[in-house]
């Protein structure tokens, strides 16, 4: 959630002008929106009863904004930092026992994407209600195991894995996707200089389009992602002819924020071919990876949105039917201000940032944003913008926003998935403190914020 500064830039407007003064930003989490059997966006999830709701909504008493029990304004107050990321964990631990439940009946691996939100407090958290993981460095492979996660339930994925990722994630037993040609010489290397047999996936390209944002698409031929199909042949027999190679099954990944389940059936469909083909050929396959990218109601605008439960029921029968493990991989769906006018527009100027928050100004994405607090202020359209150098450094175009006070607080929601794990020290910005919501409305800080001090540390002995 993100608090507001505000400022006004003299002499080009006789608007009357917002005090110019530093104002407390949070920058609050809302965590994934897709997790029930209702209908996904509508009104029931985004107002609730005032302190007795689930995650983030506005209290329909008071129209004030809760996270669970407590409300963000009283959070504010006793969170010295600015900004800050807040979190739901009943809100996160409720969609991960929405994909369990979506998965009933099934044998099936559940993996959290570790790429989405990297905190250790809540990985720890998943690793304890049994959930797998999903890695795309050695680093996060490492942070997996001090979180508590099974490797034999982890998946490492990527397009560039280096030499000592990959020795690593052969010596713990993770389940390695082969991505291209090298990547499979790399695995096999890795496999012989740690003399452990590696048991792998193919991520083949199914040439699906997921009808998303070119920068998150990851299914089509032209993908840096994954292998084309015409070329299976040849890695079946690069494998075969590695006997610390153990292929054990396939992987698709078609992109982020999909919103048709159709999408994911039309896939399935195509992968199982696949399947049934490579298992003709000798091999034992036992794992159907269809990635994650389940979207998101970003726009609370009440967006009927599909469920866990509608994902898993599009690939069930197919599953089935050959008796694999489904593997899935979710992210965003499992965790999930001042004053100015330049004469033709006016700007809320926060103290959050692209550096904080980079998905805006990165490829256009929507997020909710709303004040903390009911407000009686004329209604205005507004871009919602940083302090970073940059024109690009915007977190909100055109948003309709009651004219915040100074101290006011604003909430940009949805920032559970790919903010903090993507957040940067551009224009040496440091990286805010993440706080999260425990079960009795406890309060809990579970990363400190960035400081100069620690940044000047790395040059120590230069």
């Amino acid at each position: 959630m993100q608090t507001i500064s505000g400022r006004s830039v003299a002499g080009r407007t006789s608007r009357a002008a917002i005090a110019s003064q530093r104002v407390r930003k949070a920058c609050v989490v809302r965590d994934a929106a897709v997790v029930e059997e209702k209908p996904v966006g509508t009104a029931w999830e985004f107002t609730q009863p005032a302190g007795k709701g689930l995650g983030w909504y506005t209290g329909a008493e008071d129209g004030y904004m809760y996270v669970d029990q407590l409300r963000v304004e009283d959070i504010r107050r006793q969170v010295p930092e600015s900004p800050f990321y807040l979190y739901s964990k009943n809100r996160i631990m409720h969609n991960y026992q929405a994909y369990k439940k979506a998965l009933e009946g099934l044998s099936s691996l559940p993996c959290y994407a570790v790429k989405a939100n990297n905190n250790l407090i809540i990985m720890k958290e998943l690793a304890a209600a049994g959930a797998g993981a999903v890695l795309v460095s050695g680093n996060e492979l490492k942070m997996a195991m001090a979180a508590g996660f099974d490797p034999s339930r982890t998946i490492f994925n990527g397009n560039g894995k280096l030499p000592w990722e990959l020795e690593l994630a052969a010596e713990k037993g993770v389940l390695i996707n082969i991505d291209s040609e090298f990547d499979l010489q790399n695995i096999a290397a890795a496999a012989r200089k740690t003399g452990k047999k590696v048991k792998v996936l193919l991520r083949i390209n199914p040439d699906v389009d997921p009808q998303v944002h070119p920068y998150v698409s990851t299914g089509l031929a032209g993908s840096k992602f994954g292998i084309r199909n015409s070329h299976i042949g040849w890695f079946l027999e690069a494998i075969r002819a590695e006997p610390l190679l153990e292929l054990v099954g396939v992987h698709s990944h078609l992109g982020s924020t999909i919103t048709k389940v159709n999408i994911f059936r039309d896939a399935a469909v195509i992968m199982c071919e696949f399947v049934k083909m490579i298992r003709s050929e000798g091999f034992n396959l036992q794992y159907l990876n269809i990635g994650g990218g389940l979207g998101i109601d970003y726009s609370h605008q009440g967006q009927v949105l599909p469920t866990p439960t509608d994902l898993i029921d599009t690939v069930r029968d197919i599953v089935k039917e050959l008796g694999l493990t489904l593997v899935i991989e979710p992210g965003r769906s499992m965790g999930r201000r001042r004053v100015k006018t330049n004469g033709n527009k006016h700007f809320i100027v926060i103290d959050g940032s692209m550096a904080t928050l980079i998905r805006p100004s990165l490829y256009g994405a929507y997020q909710h944003i709303e004040l903390t607090k009911p407000s009686n202020a004329p209604m205005e359209t507004f871009d919602v913008v940083g302090p970073i150098c940059e024109s690009g450094d915007y977190l909100g175009k055109d948003r309709q926003l009651p004219t915040p006070q100074p101290g006011d607080g604003l909430v940009v929601h949805d920032a559970g998935a790919y903010c903090m794990s993507m957040a940067s020290n551009y224009n040496l910005k440091m990286r805010p403190a993440e706080y999260l919501v425990e079960e009795g409305g406890k309060l809990r800080k579970i990363r400190h914020e960035e400081t100069l001090e620690h940044h000047l540390s790395v040059f120590d002995g230069l």
